[in-house]
């Protein structure tokens, strides 16, 4: 080979090279992208974060003998809830008090009193649900008409109270002891104080004192 076709055949080499080079960062980038979507398509799979976990039912603080008051727009104390250990429950919103004692005032000042060994009380203190040997007492009173209301005593090992709307209801036996005596059981029970209804479900039995004459003959 002489001088000049080496020379010729080193410019065009340099030529070839120089036209690589300048075509080099597209194939390299190309080759990125490739590259980029194979790994793209071969991935494993992530699952999608999960939602938010549901709130456990475990108590986030704890009341030692305590007392919770509830009062009204006008200031008016409407309830109050004493108790001997007290559990909240943020997820129900609920507080779970062992030996619950409840005093509950209506509009025309009548007192209801509520005892149990367990109880469960919403946020806002409007129902009360009584476990294991509960005792709902509405006291004697005379209303704006001006007639005699009896002592009423509620008994069983489940009630539950509306303080509100003034119902007490139970799907468990329940006792029922009216005025001077008297005495009525069922398998159930639903109570309407506003409307002076008491319904008891079940096997119903009854229980009534004799009359006793006012003035002696």
């Amino acid at each position: 080979m002489s001088a000049a076709e080496g020379l010729n055949l080193w410019t065009k080499l340099r030529r070839w090279l120089d036209r690589f080079a300048a075509y080099l960062p597209i194939l390299l980038m190309g080759l990125m992208a490739m590259t980029t979507y194979w790994l793209l398509r071969n991935a494993p799979v992530i699952p999608e974060a999960t939602s938010e976990l549901a709130p456990r039912h475990v108590p986030d603080y704890f009341m030692h003998d305590f007392s919770v008051k509830v009062f009204g727009a006008d200031g008016r104390l409407k309830s109050e809830v004493v108790g001997k250990e007290g559990r909240h429950f943020p997820d129900t919103d609920t507080l779970e008090i062992d030996e619950p004692r409840i005093r509950i005032l209506n509009t025309d000042g009548r007192l209801t009193t509520a005892v149990a060994k367990r109880g469960l009380i919403n946020a806002d203190g409007s129902e009360a649900q009584l476990f294991e040997k509960a005792v709902v007492v509405r006291e004697a009173t005379t209303n704006k008409q001006g007639t005699s209301v009896p002592r009423t005593e509620l008994q069983s090992d489940f009630l539950h109270l509306f303080s509100n709307t003034e119902e007490v209801r139970s799907h468990l036996p329940v006792v029922l002891v009216q005025g001077a005596g008297n005495r009525f059981t069922g398998d159930g029970l639903s109570y309407d104080n506003l409307a002076q209804v008491i319904q008891l479900t079940g096997r119903v039995r009854g229980t009534l004192p004799p009359r006793q004459d006012k003035e002696k003959k």
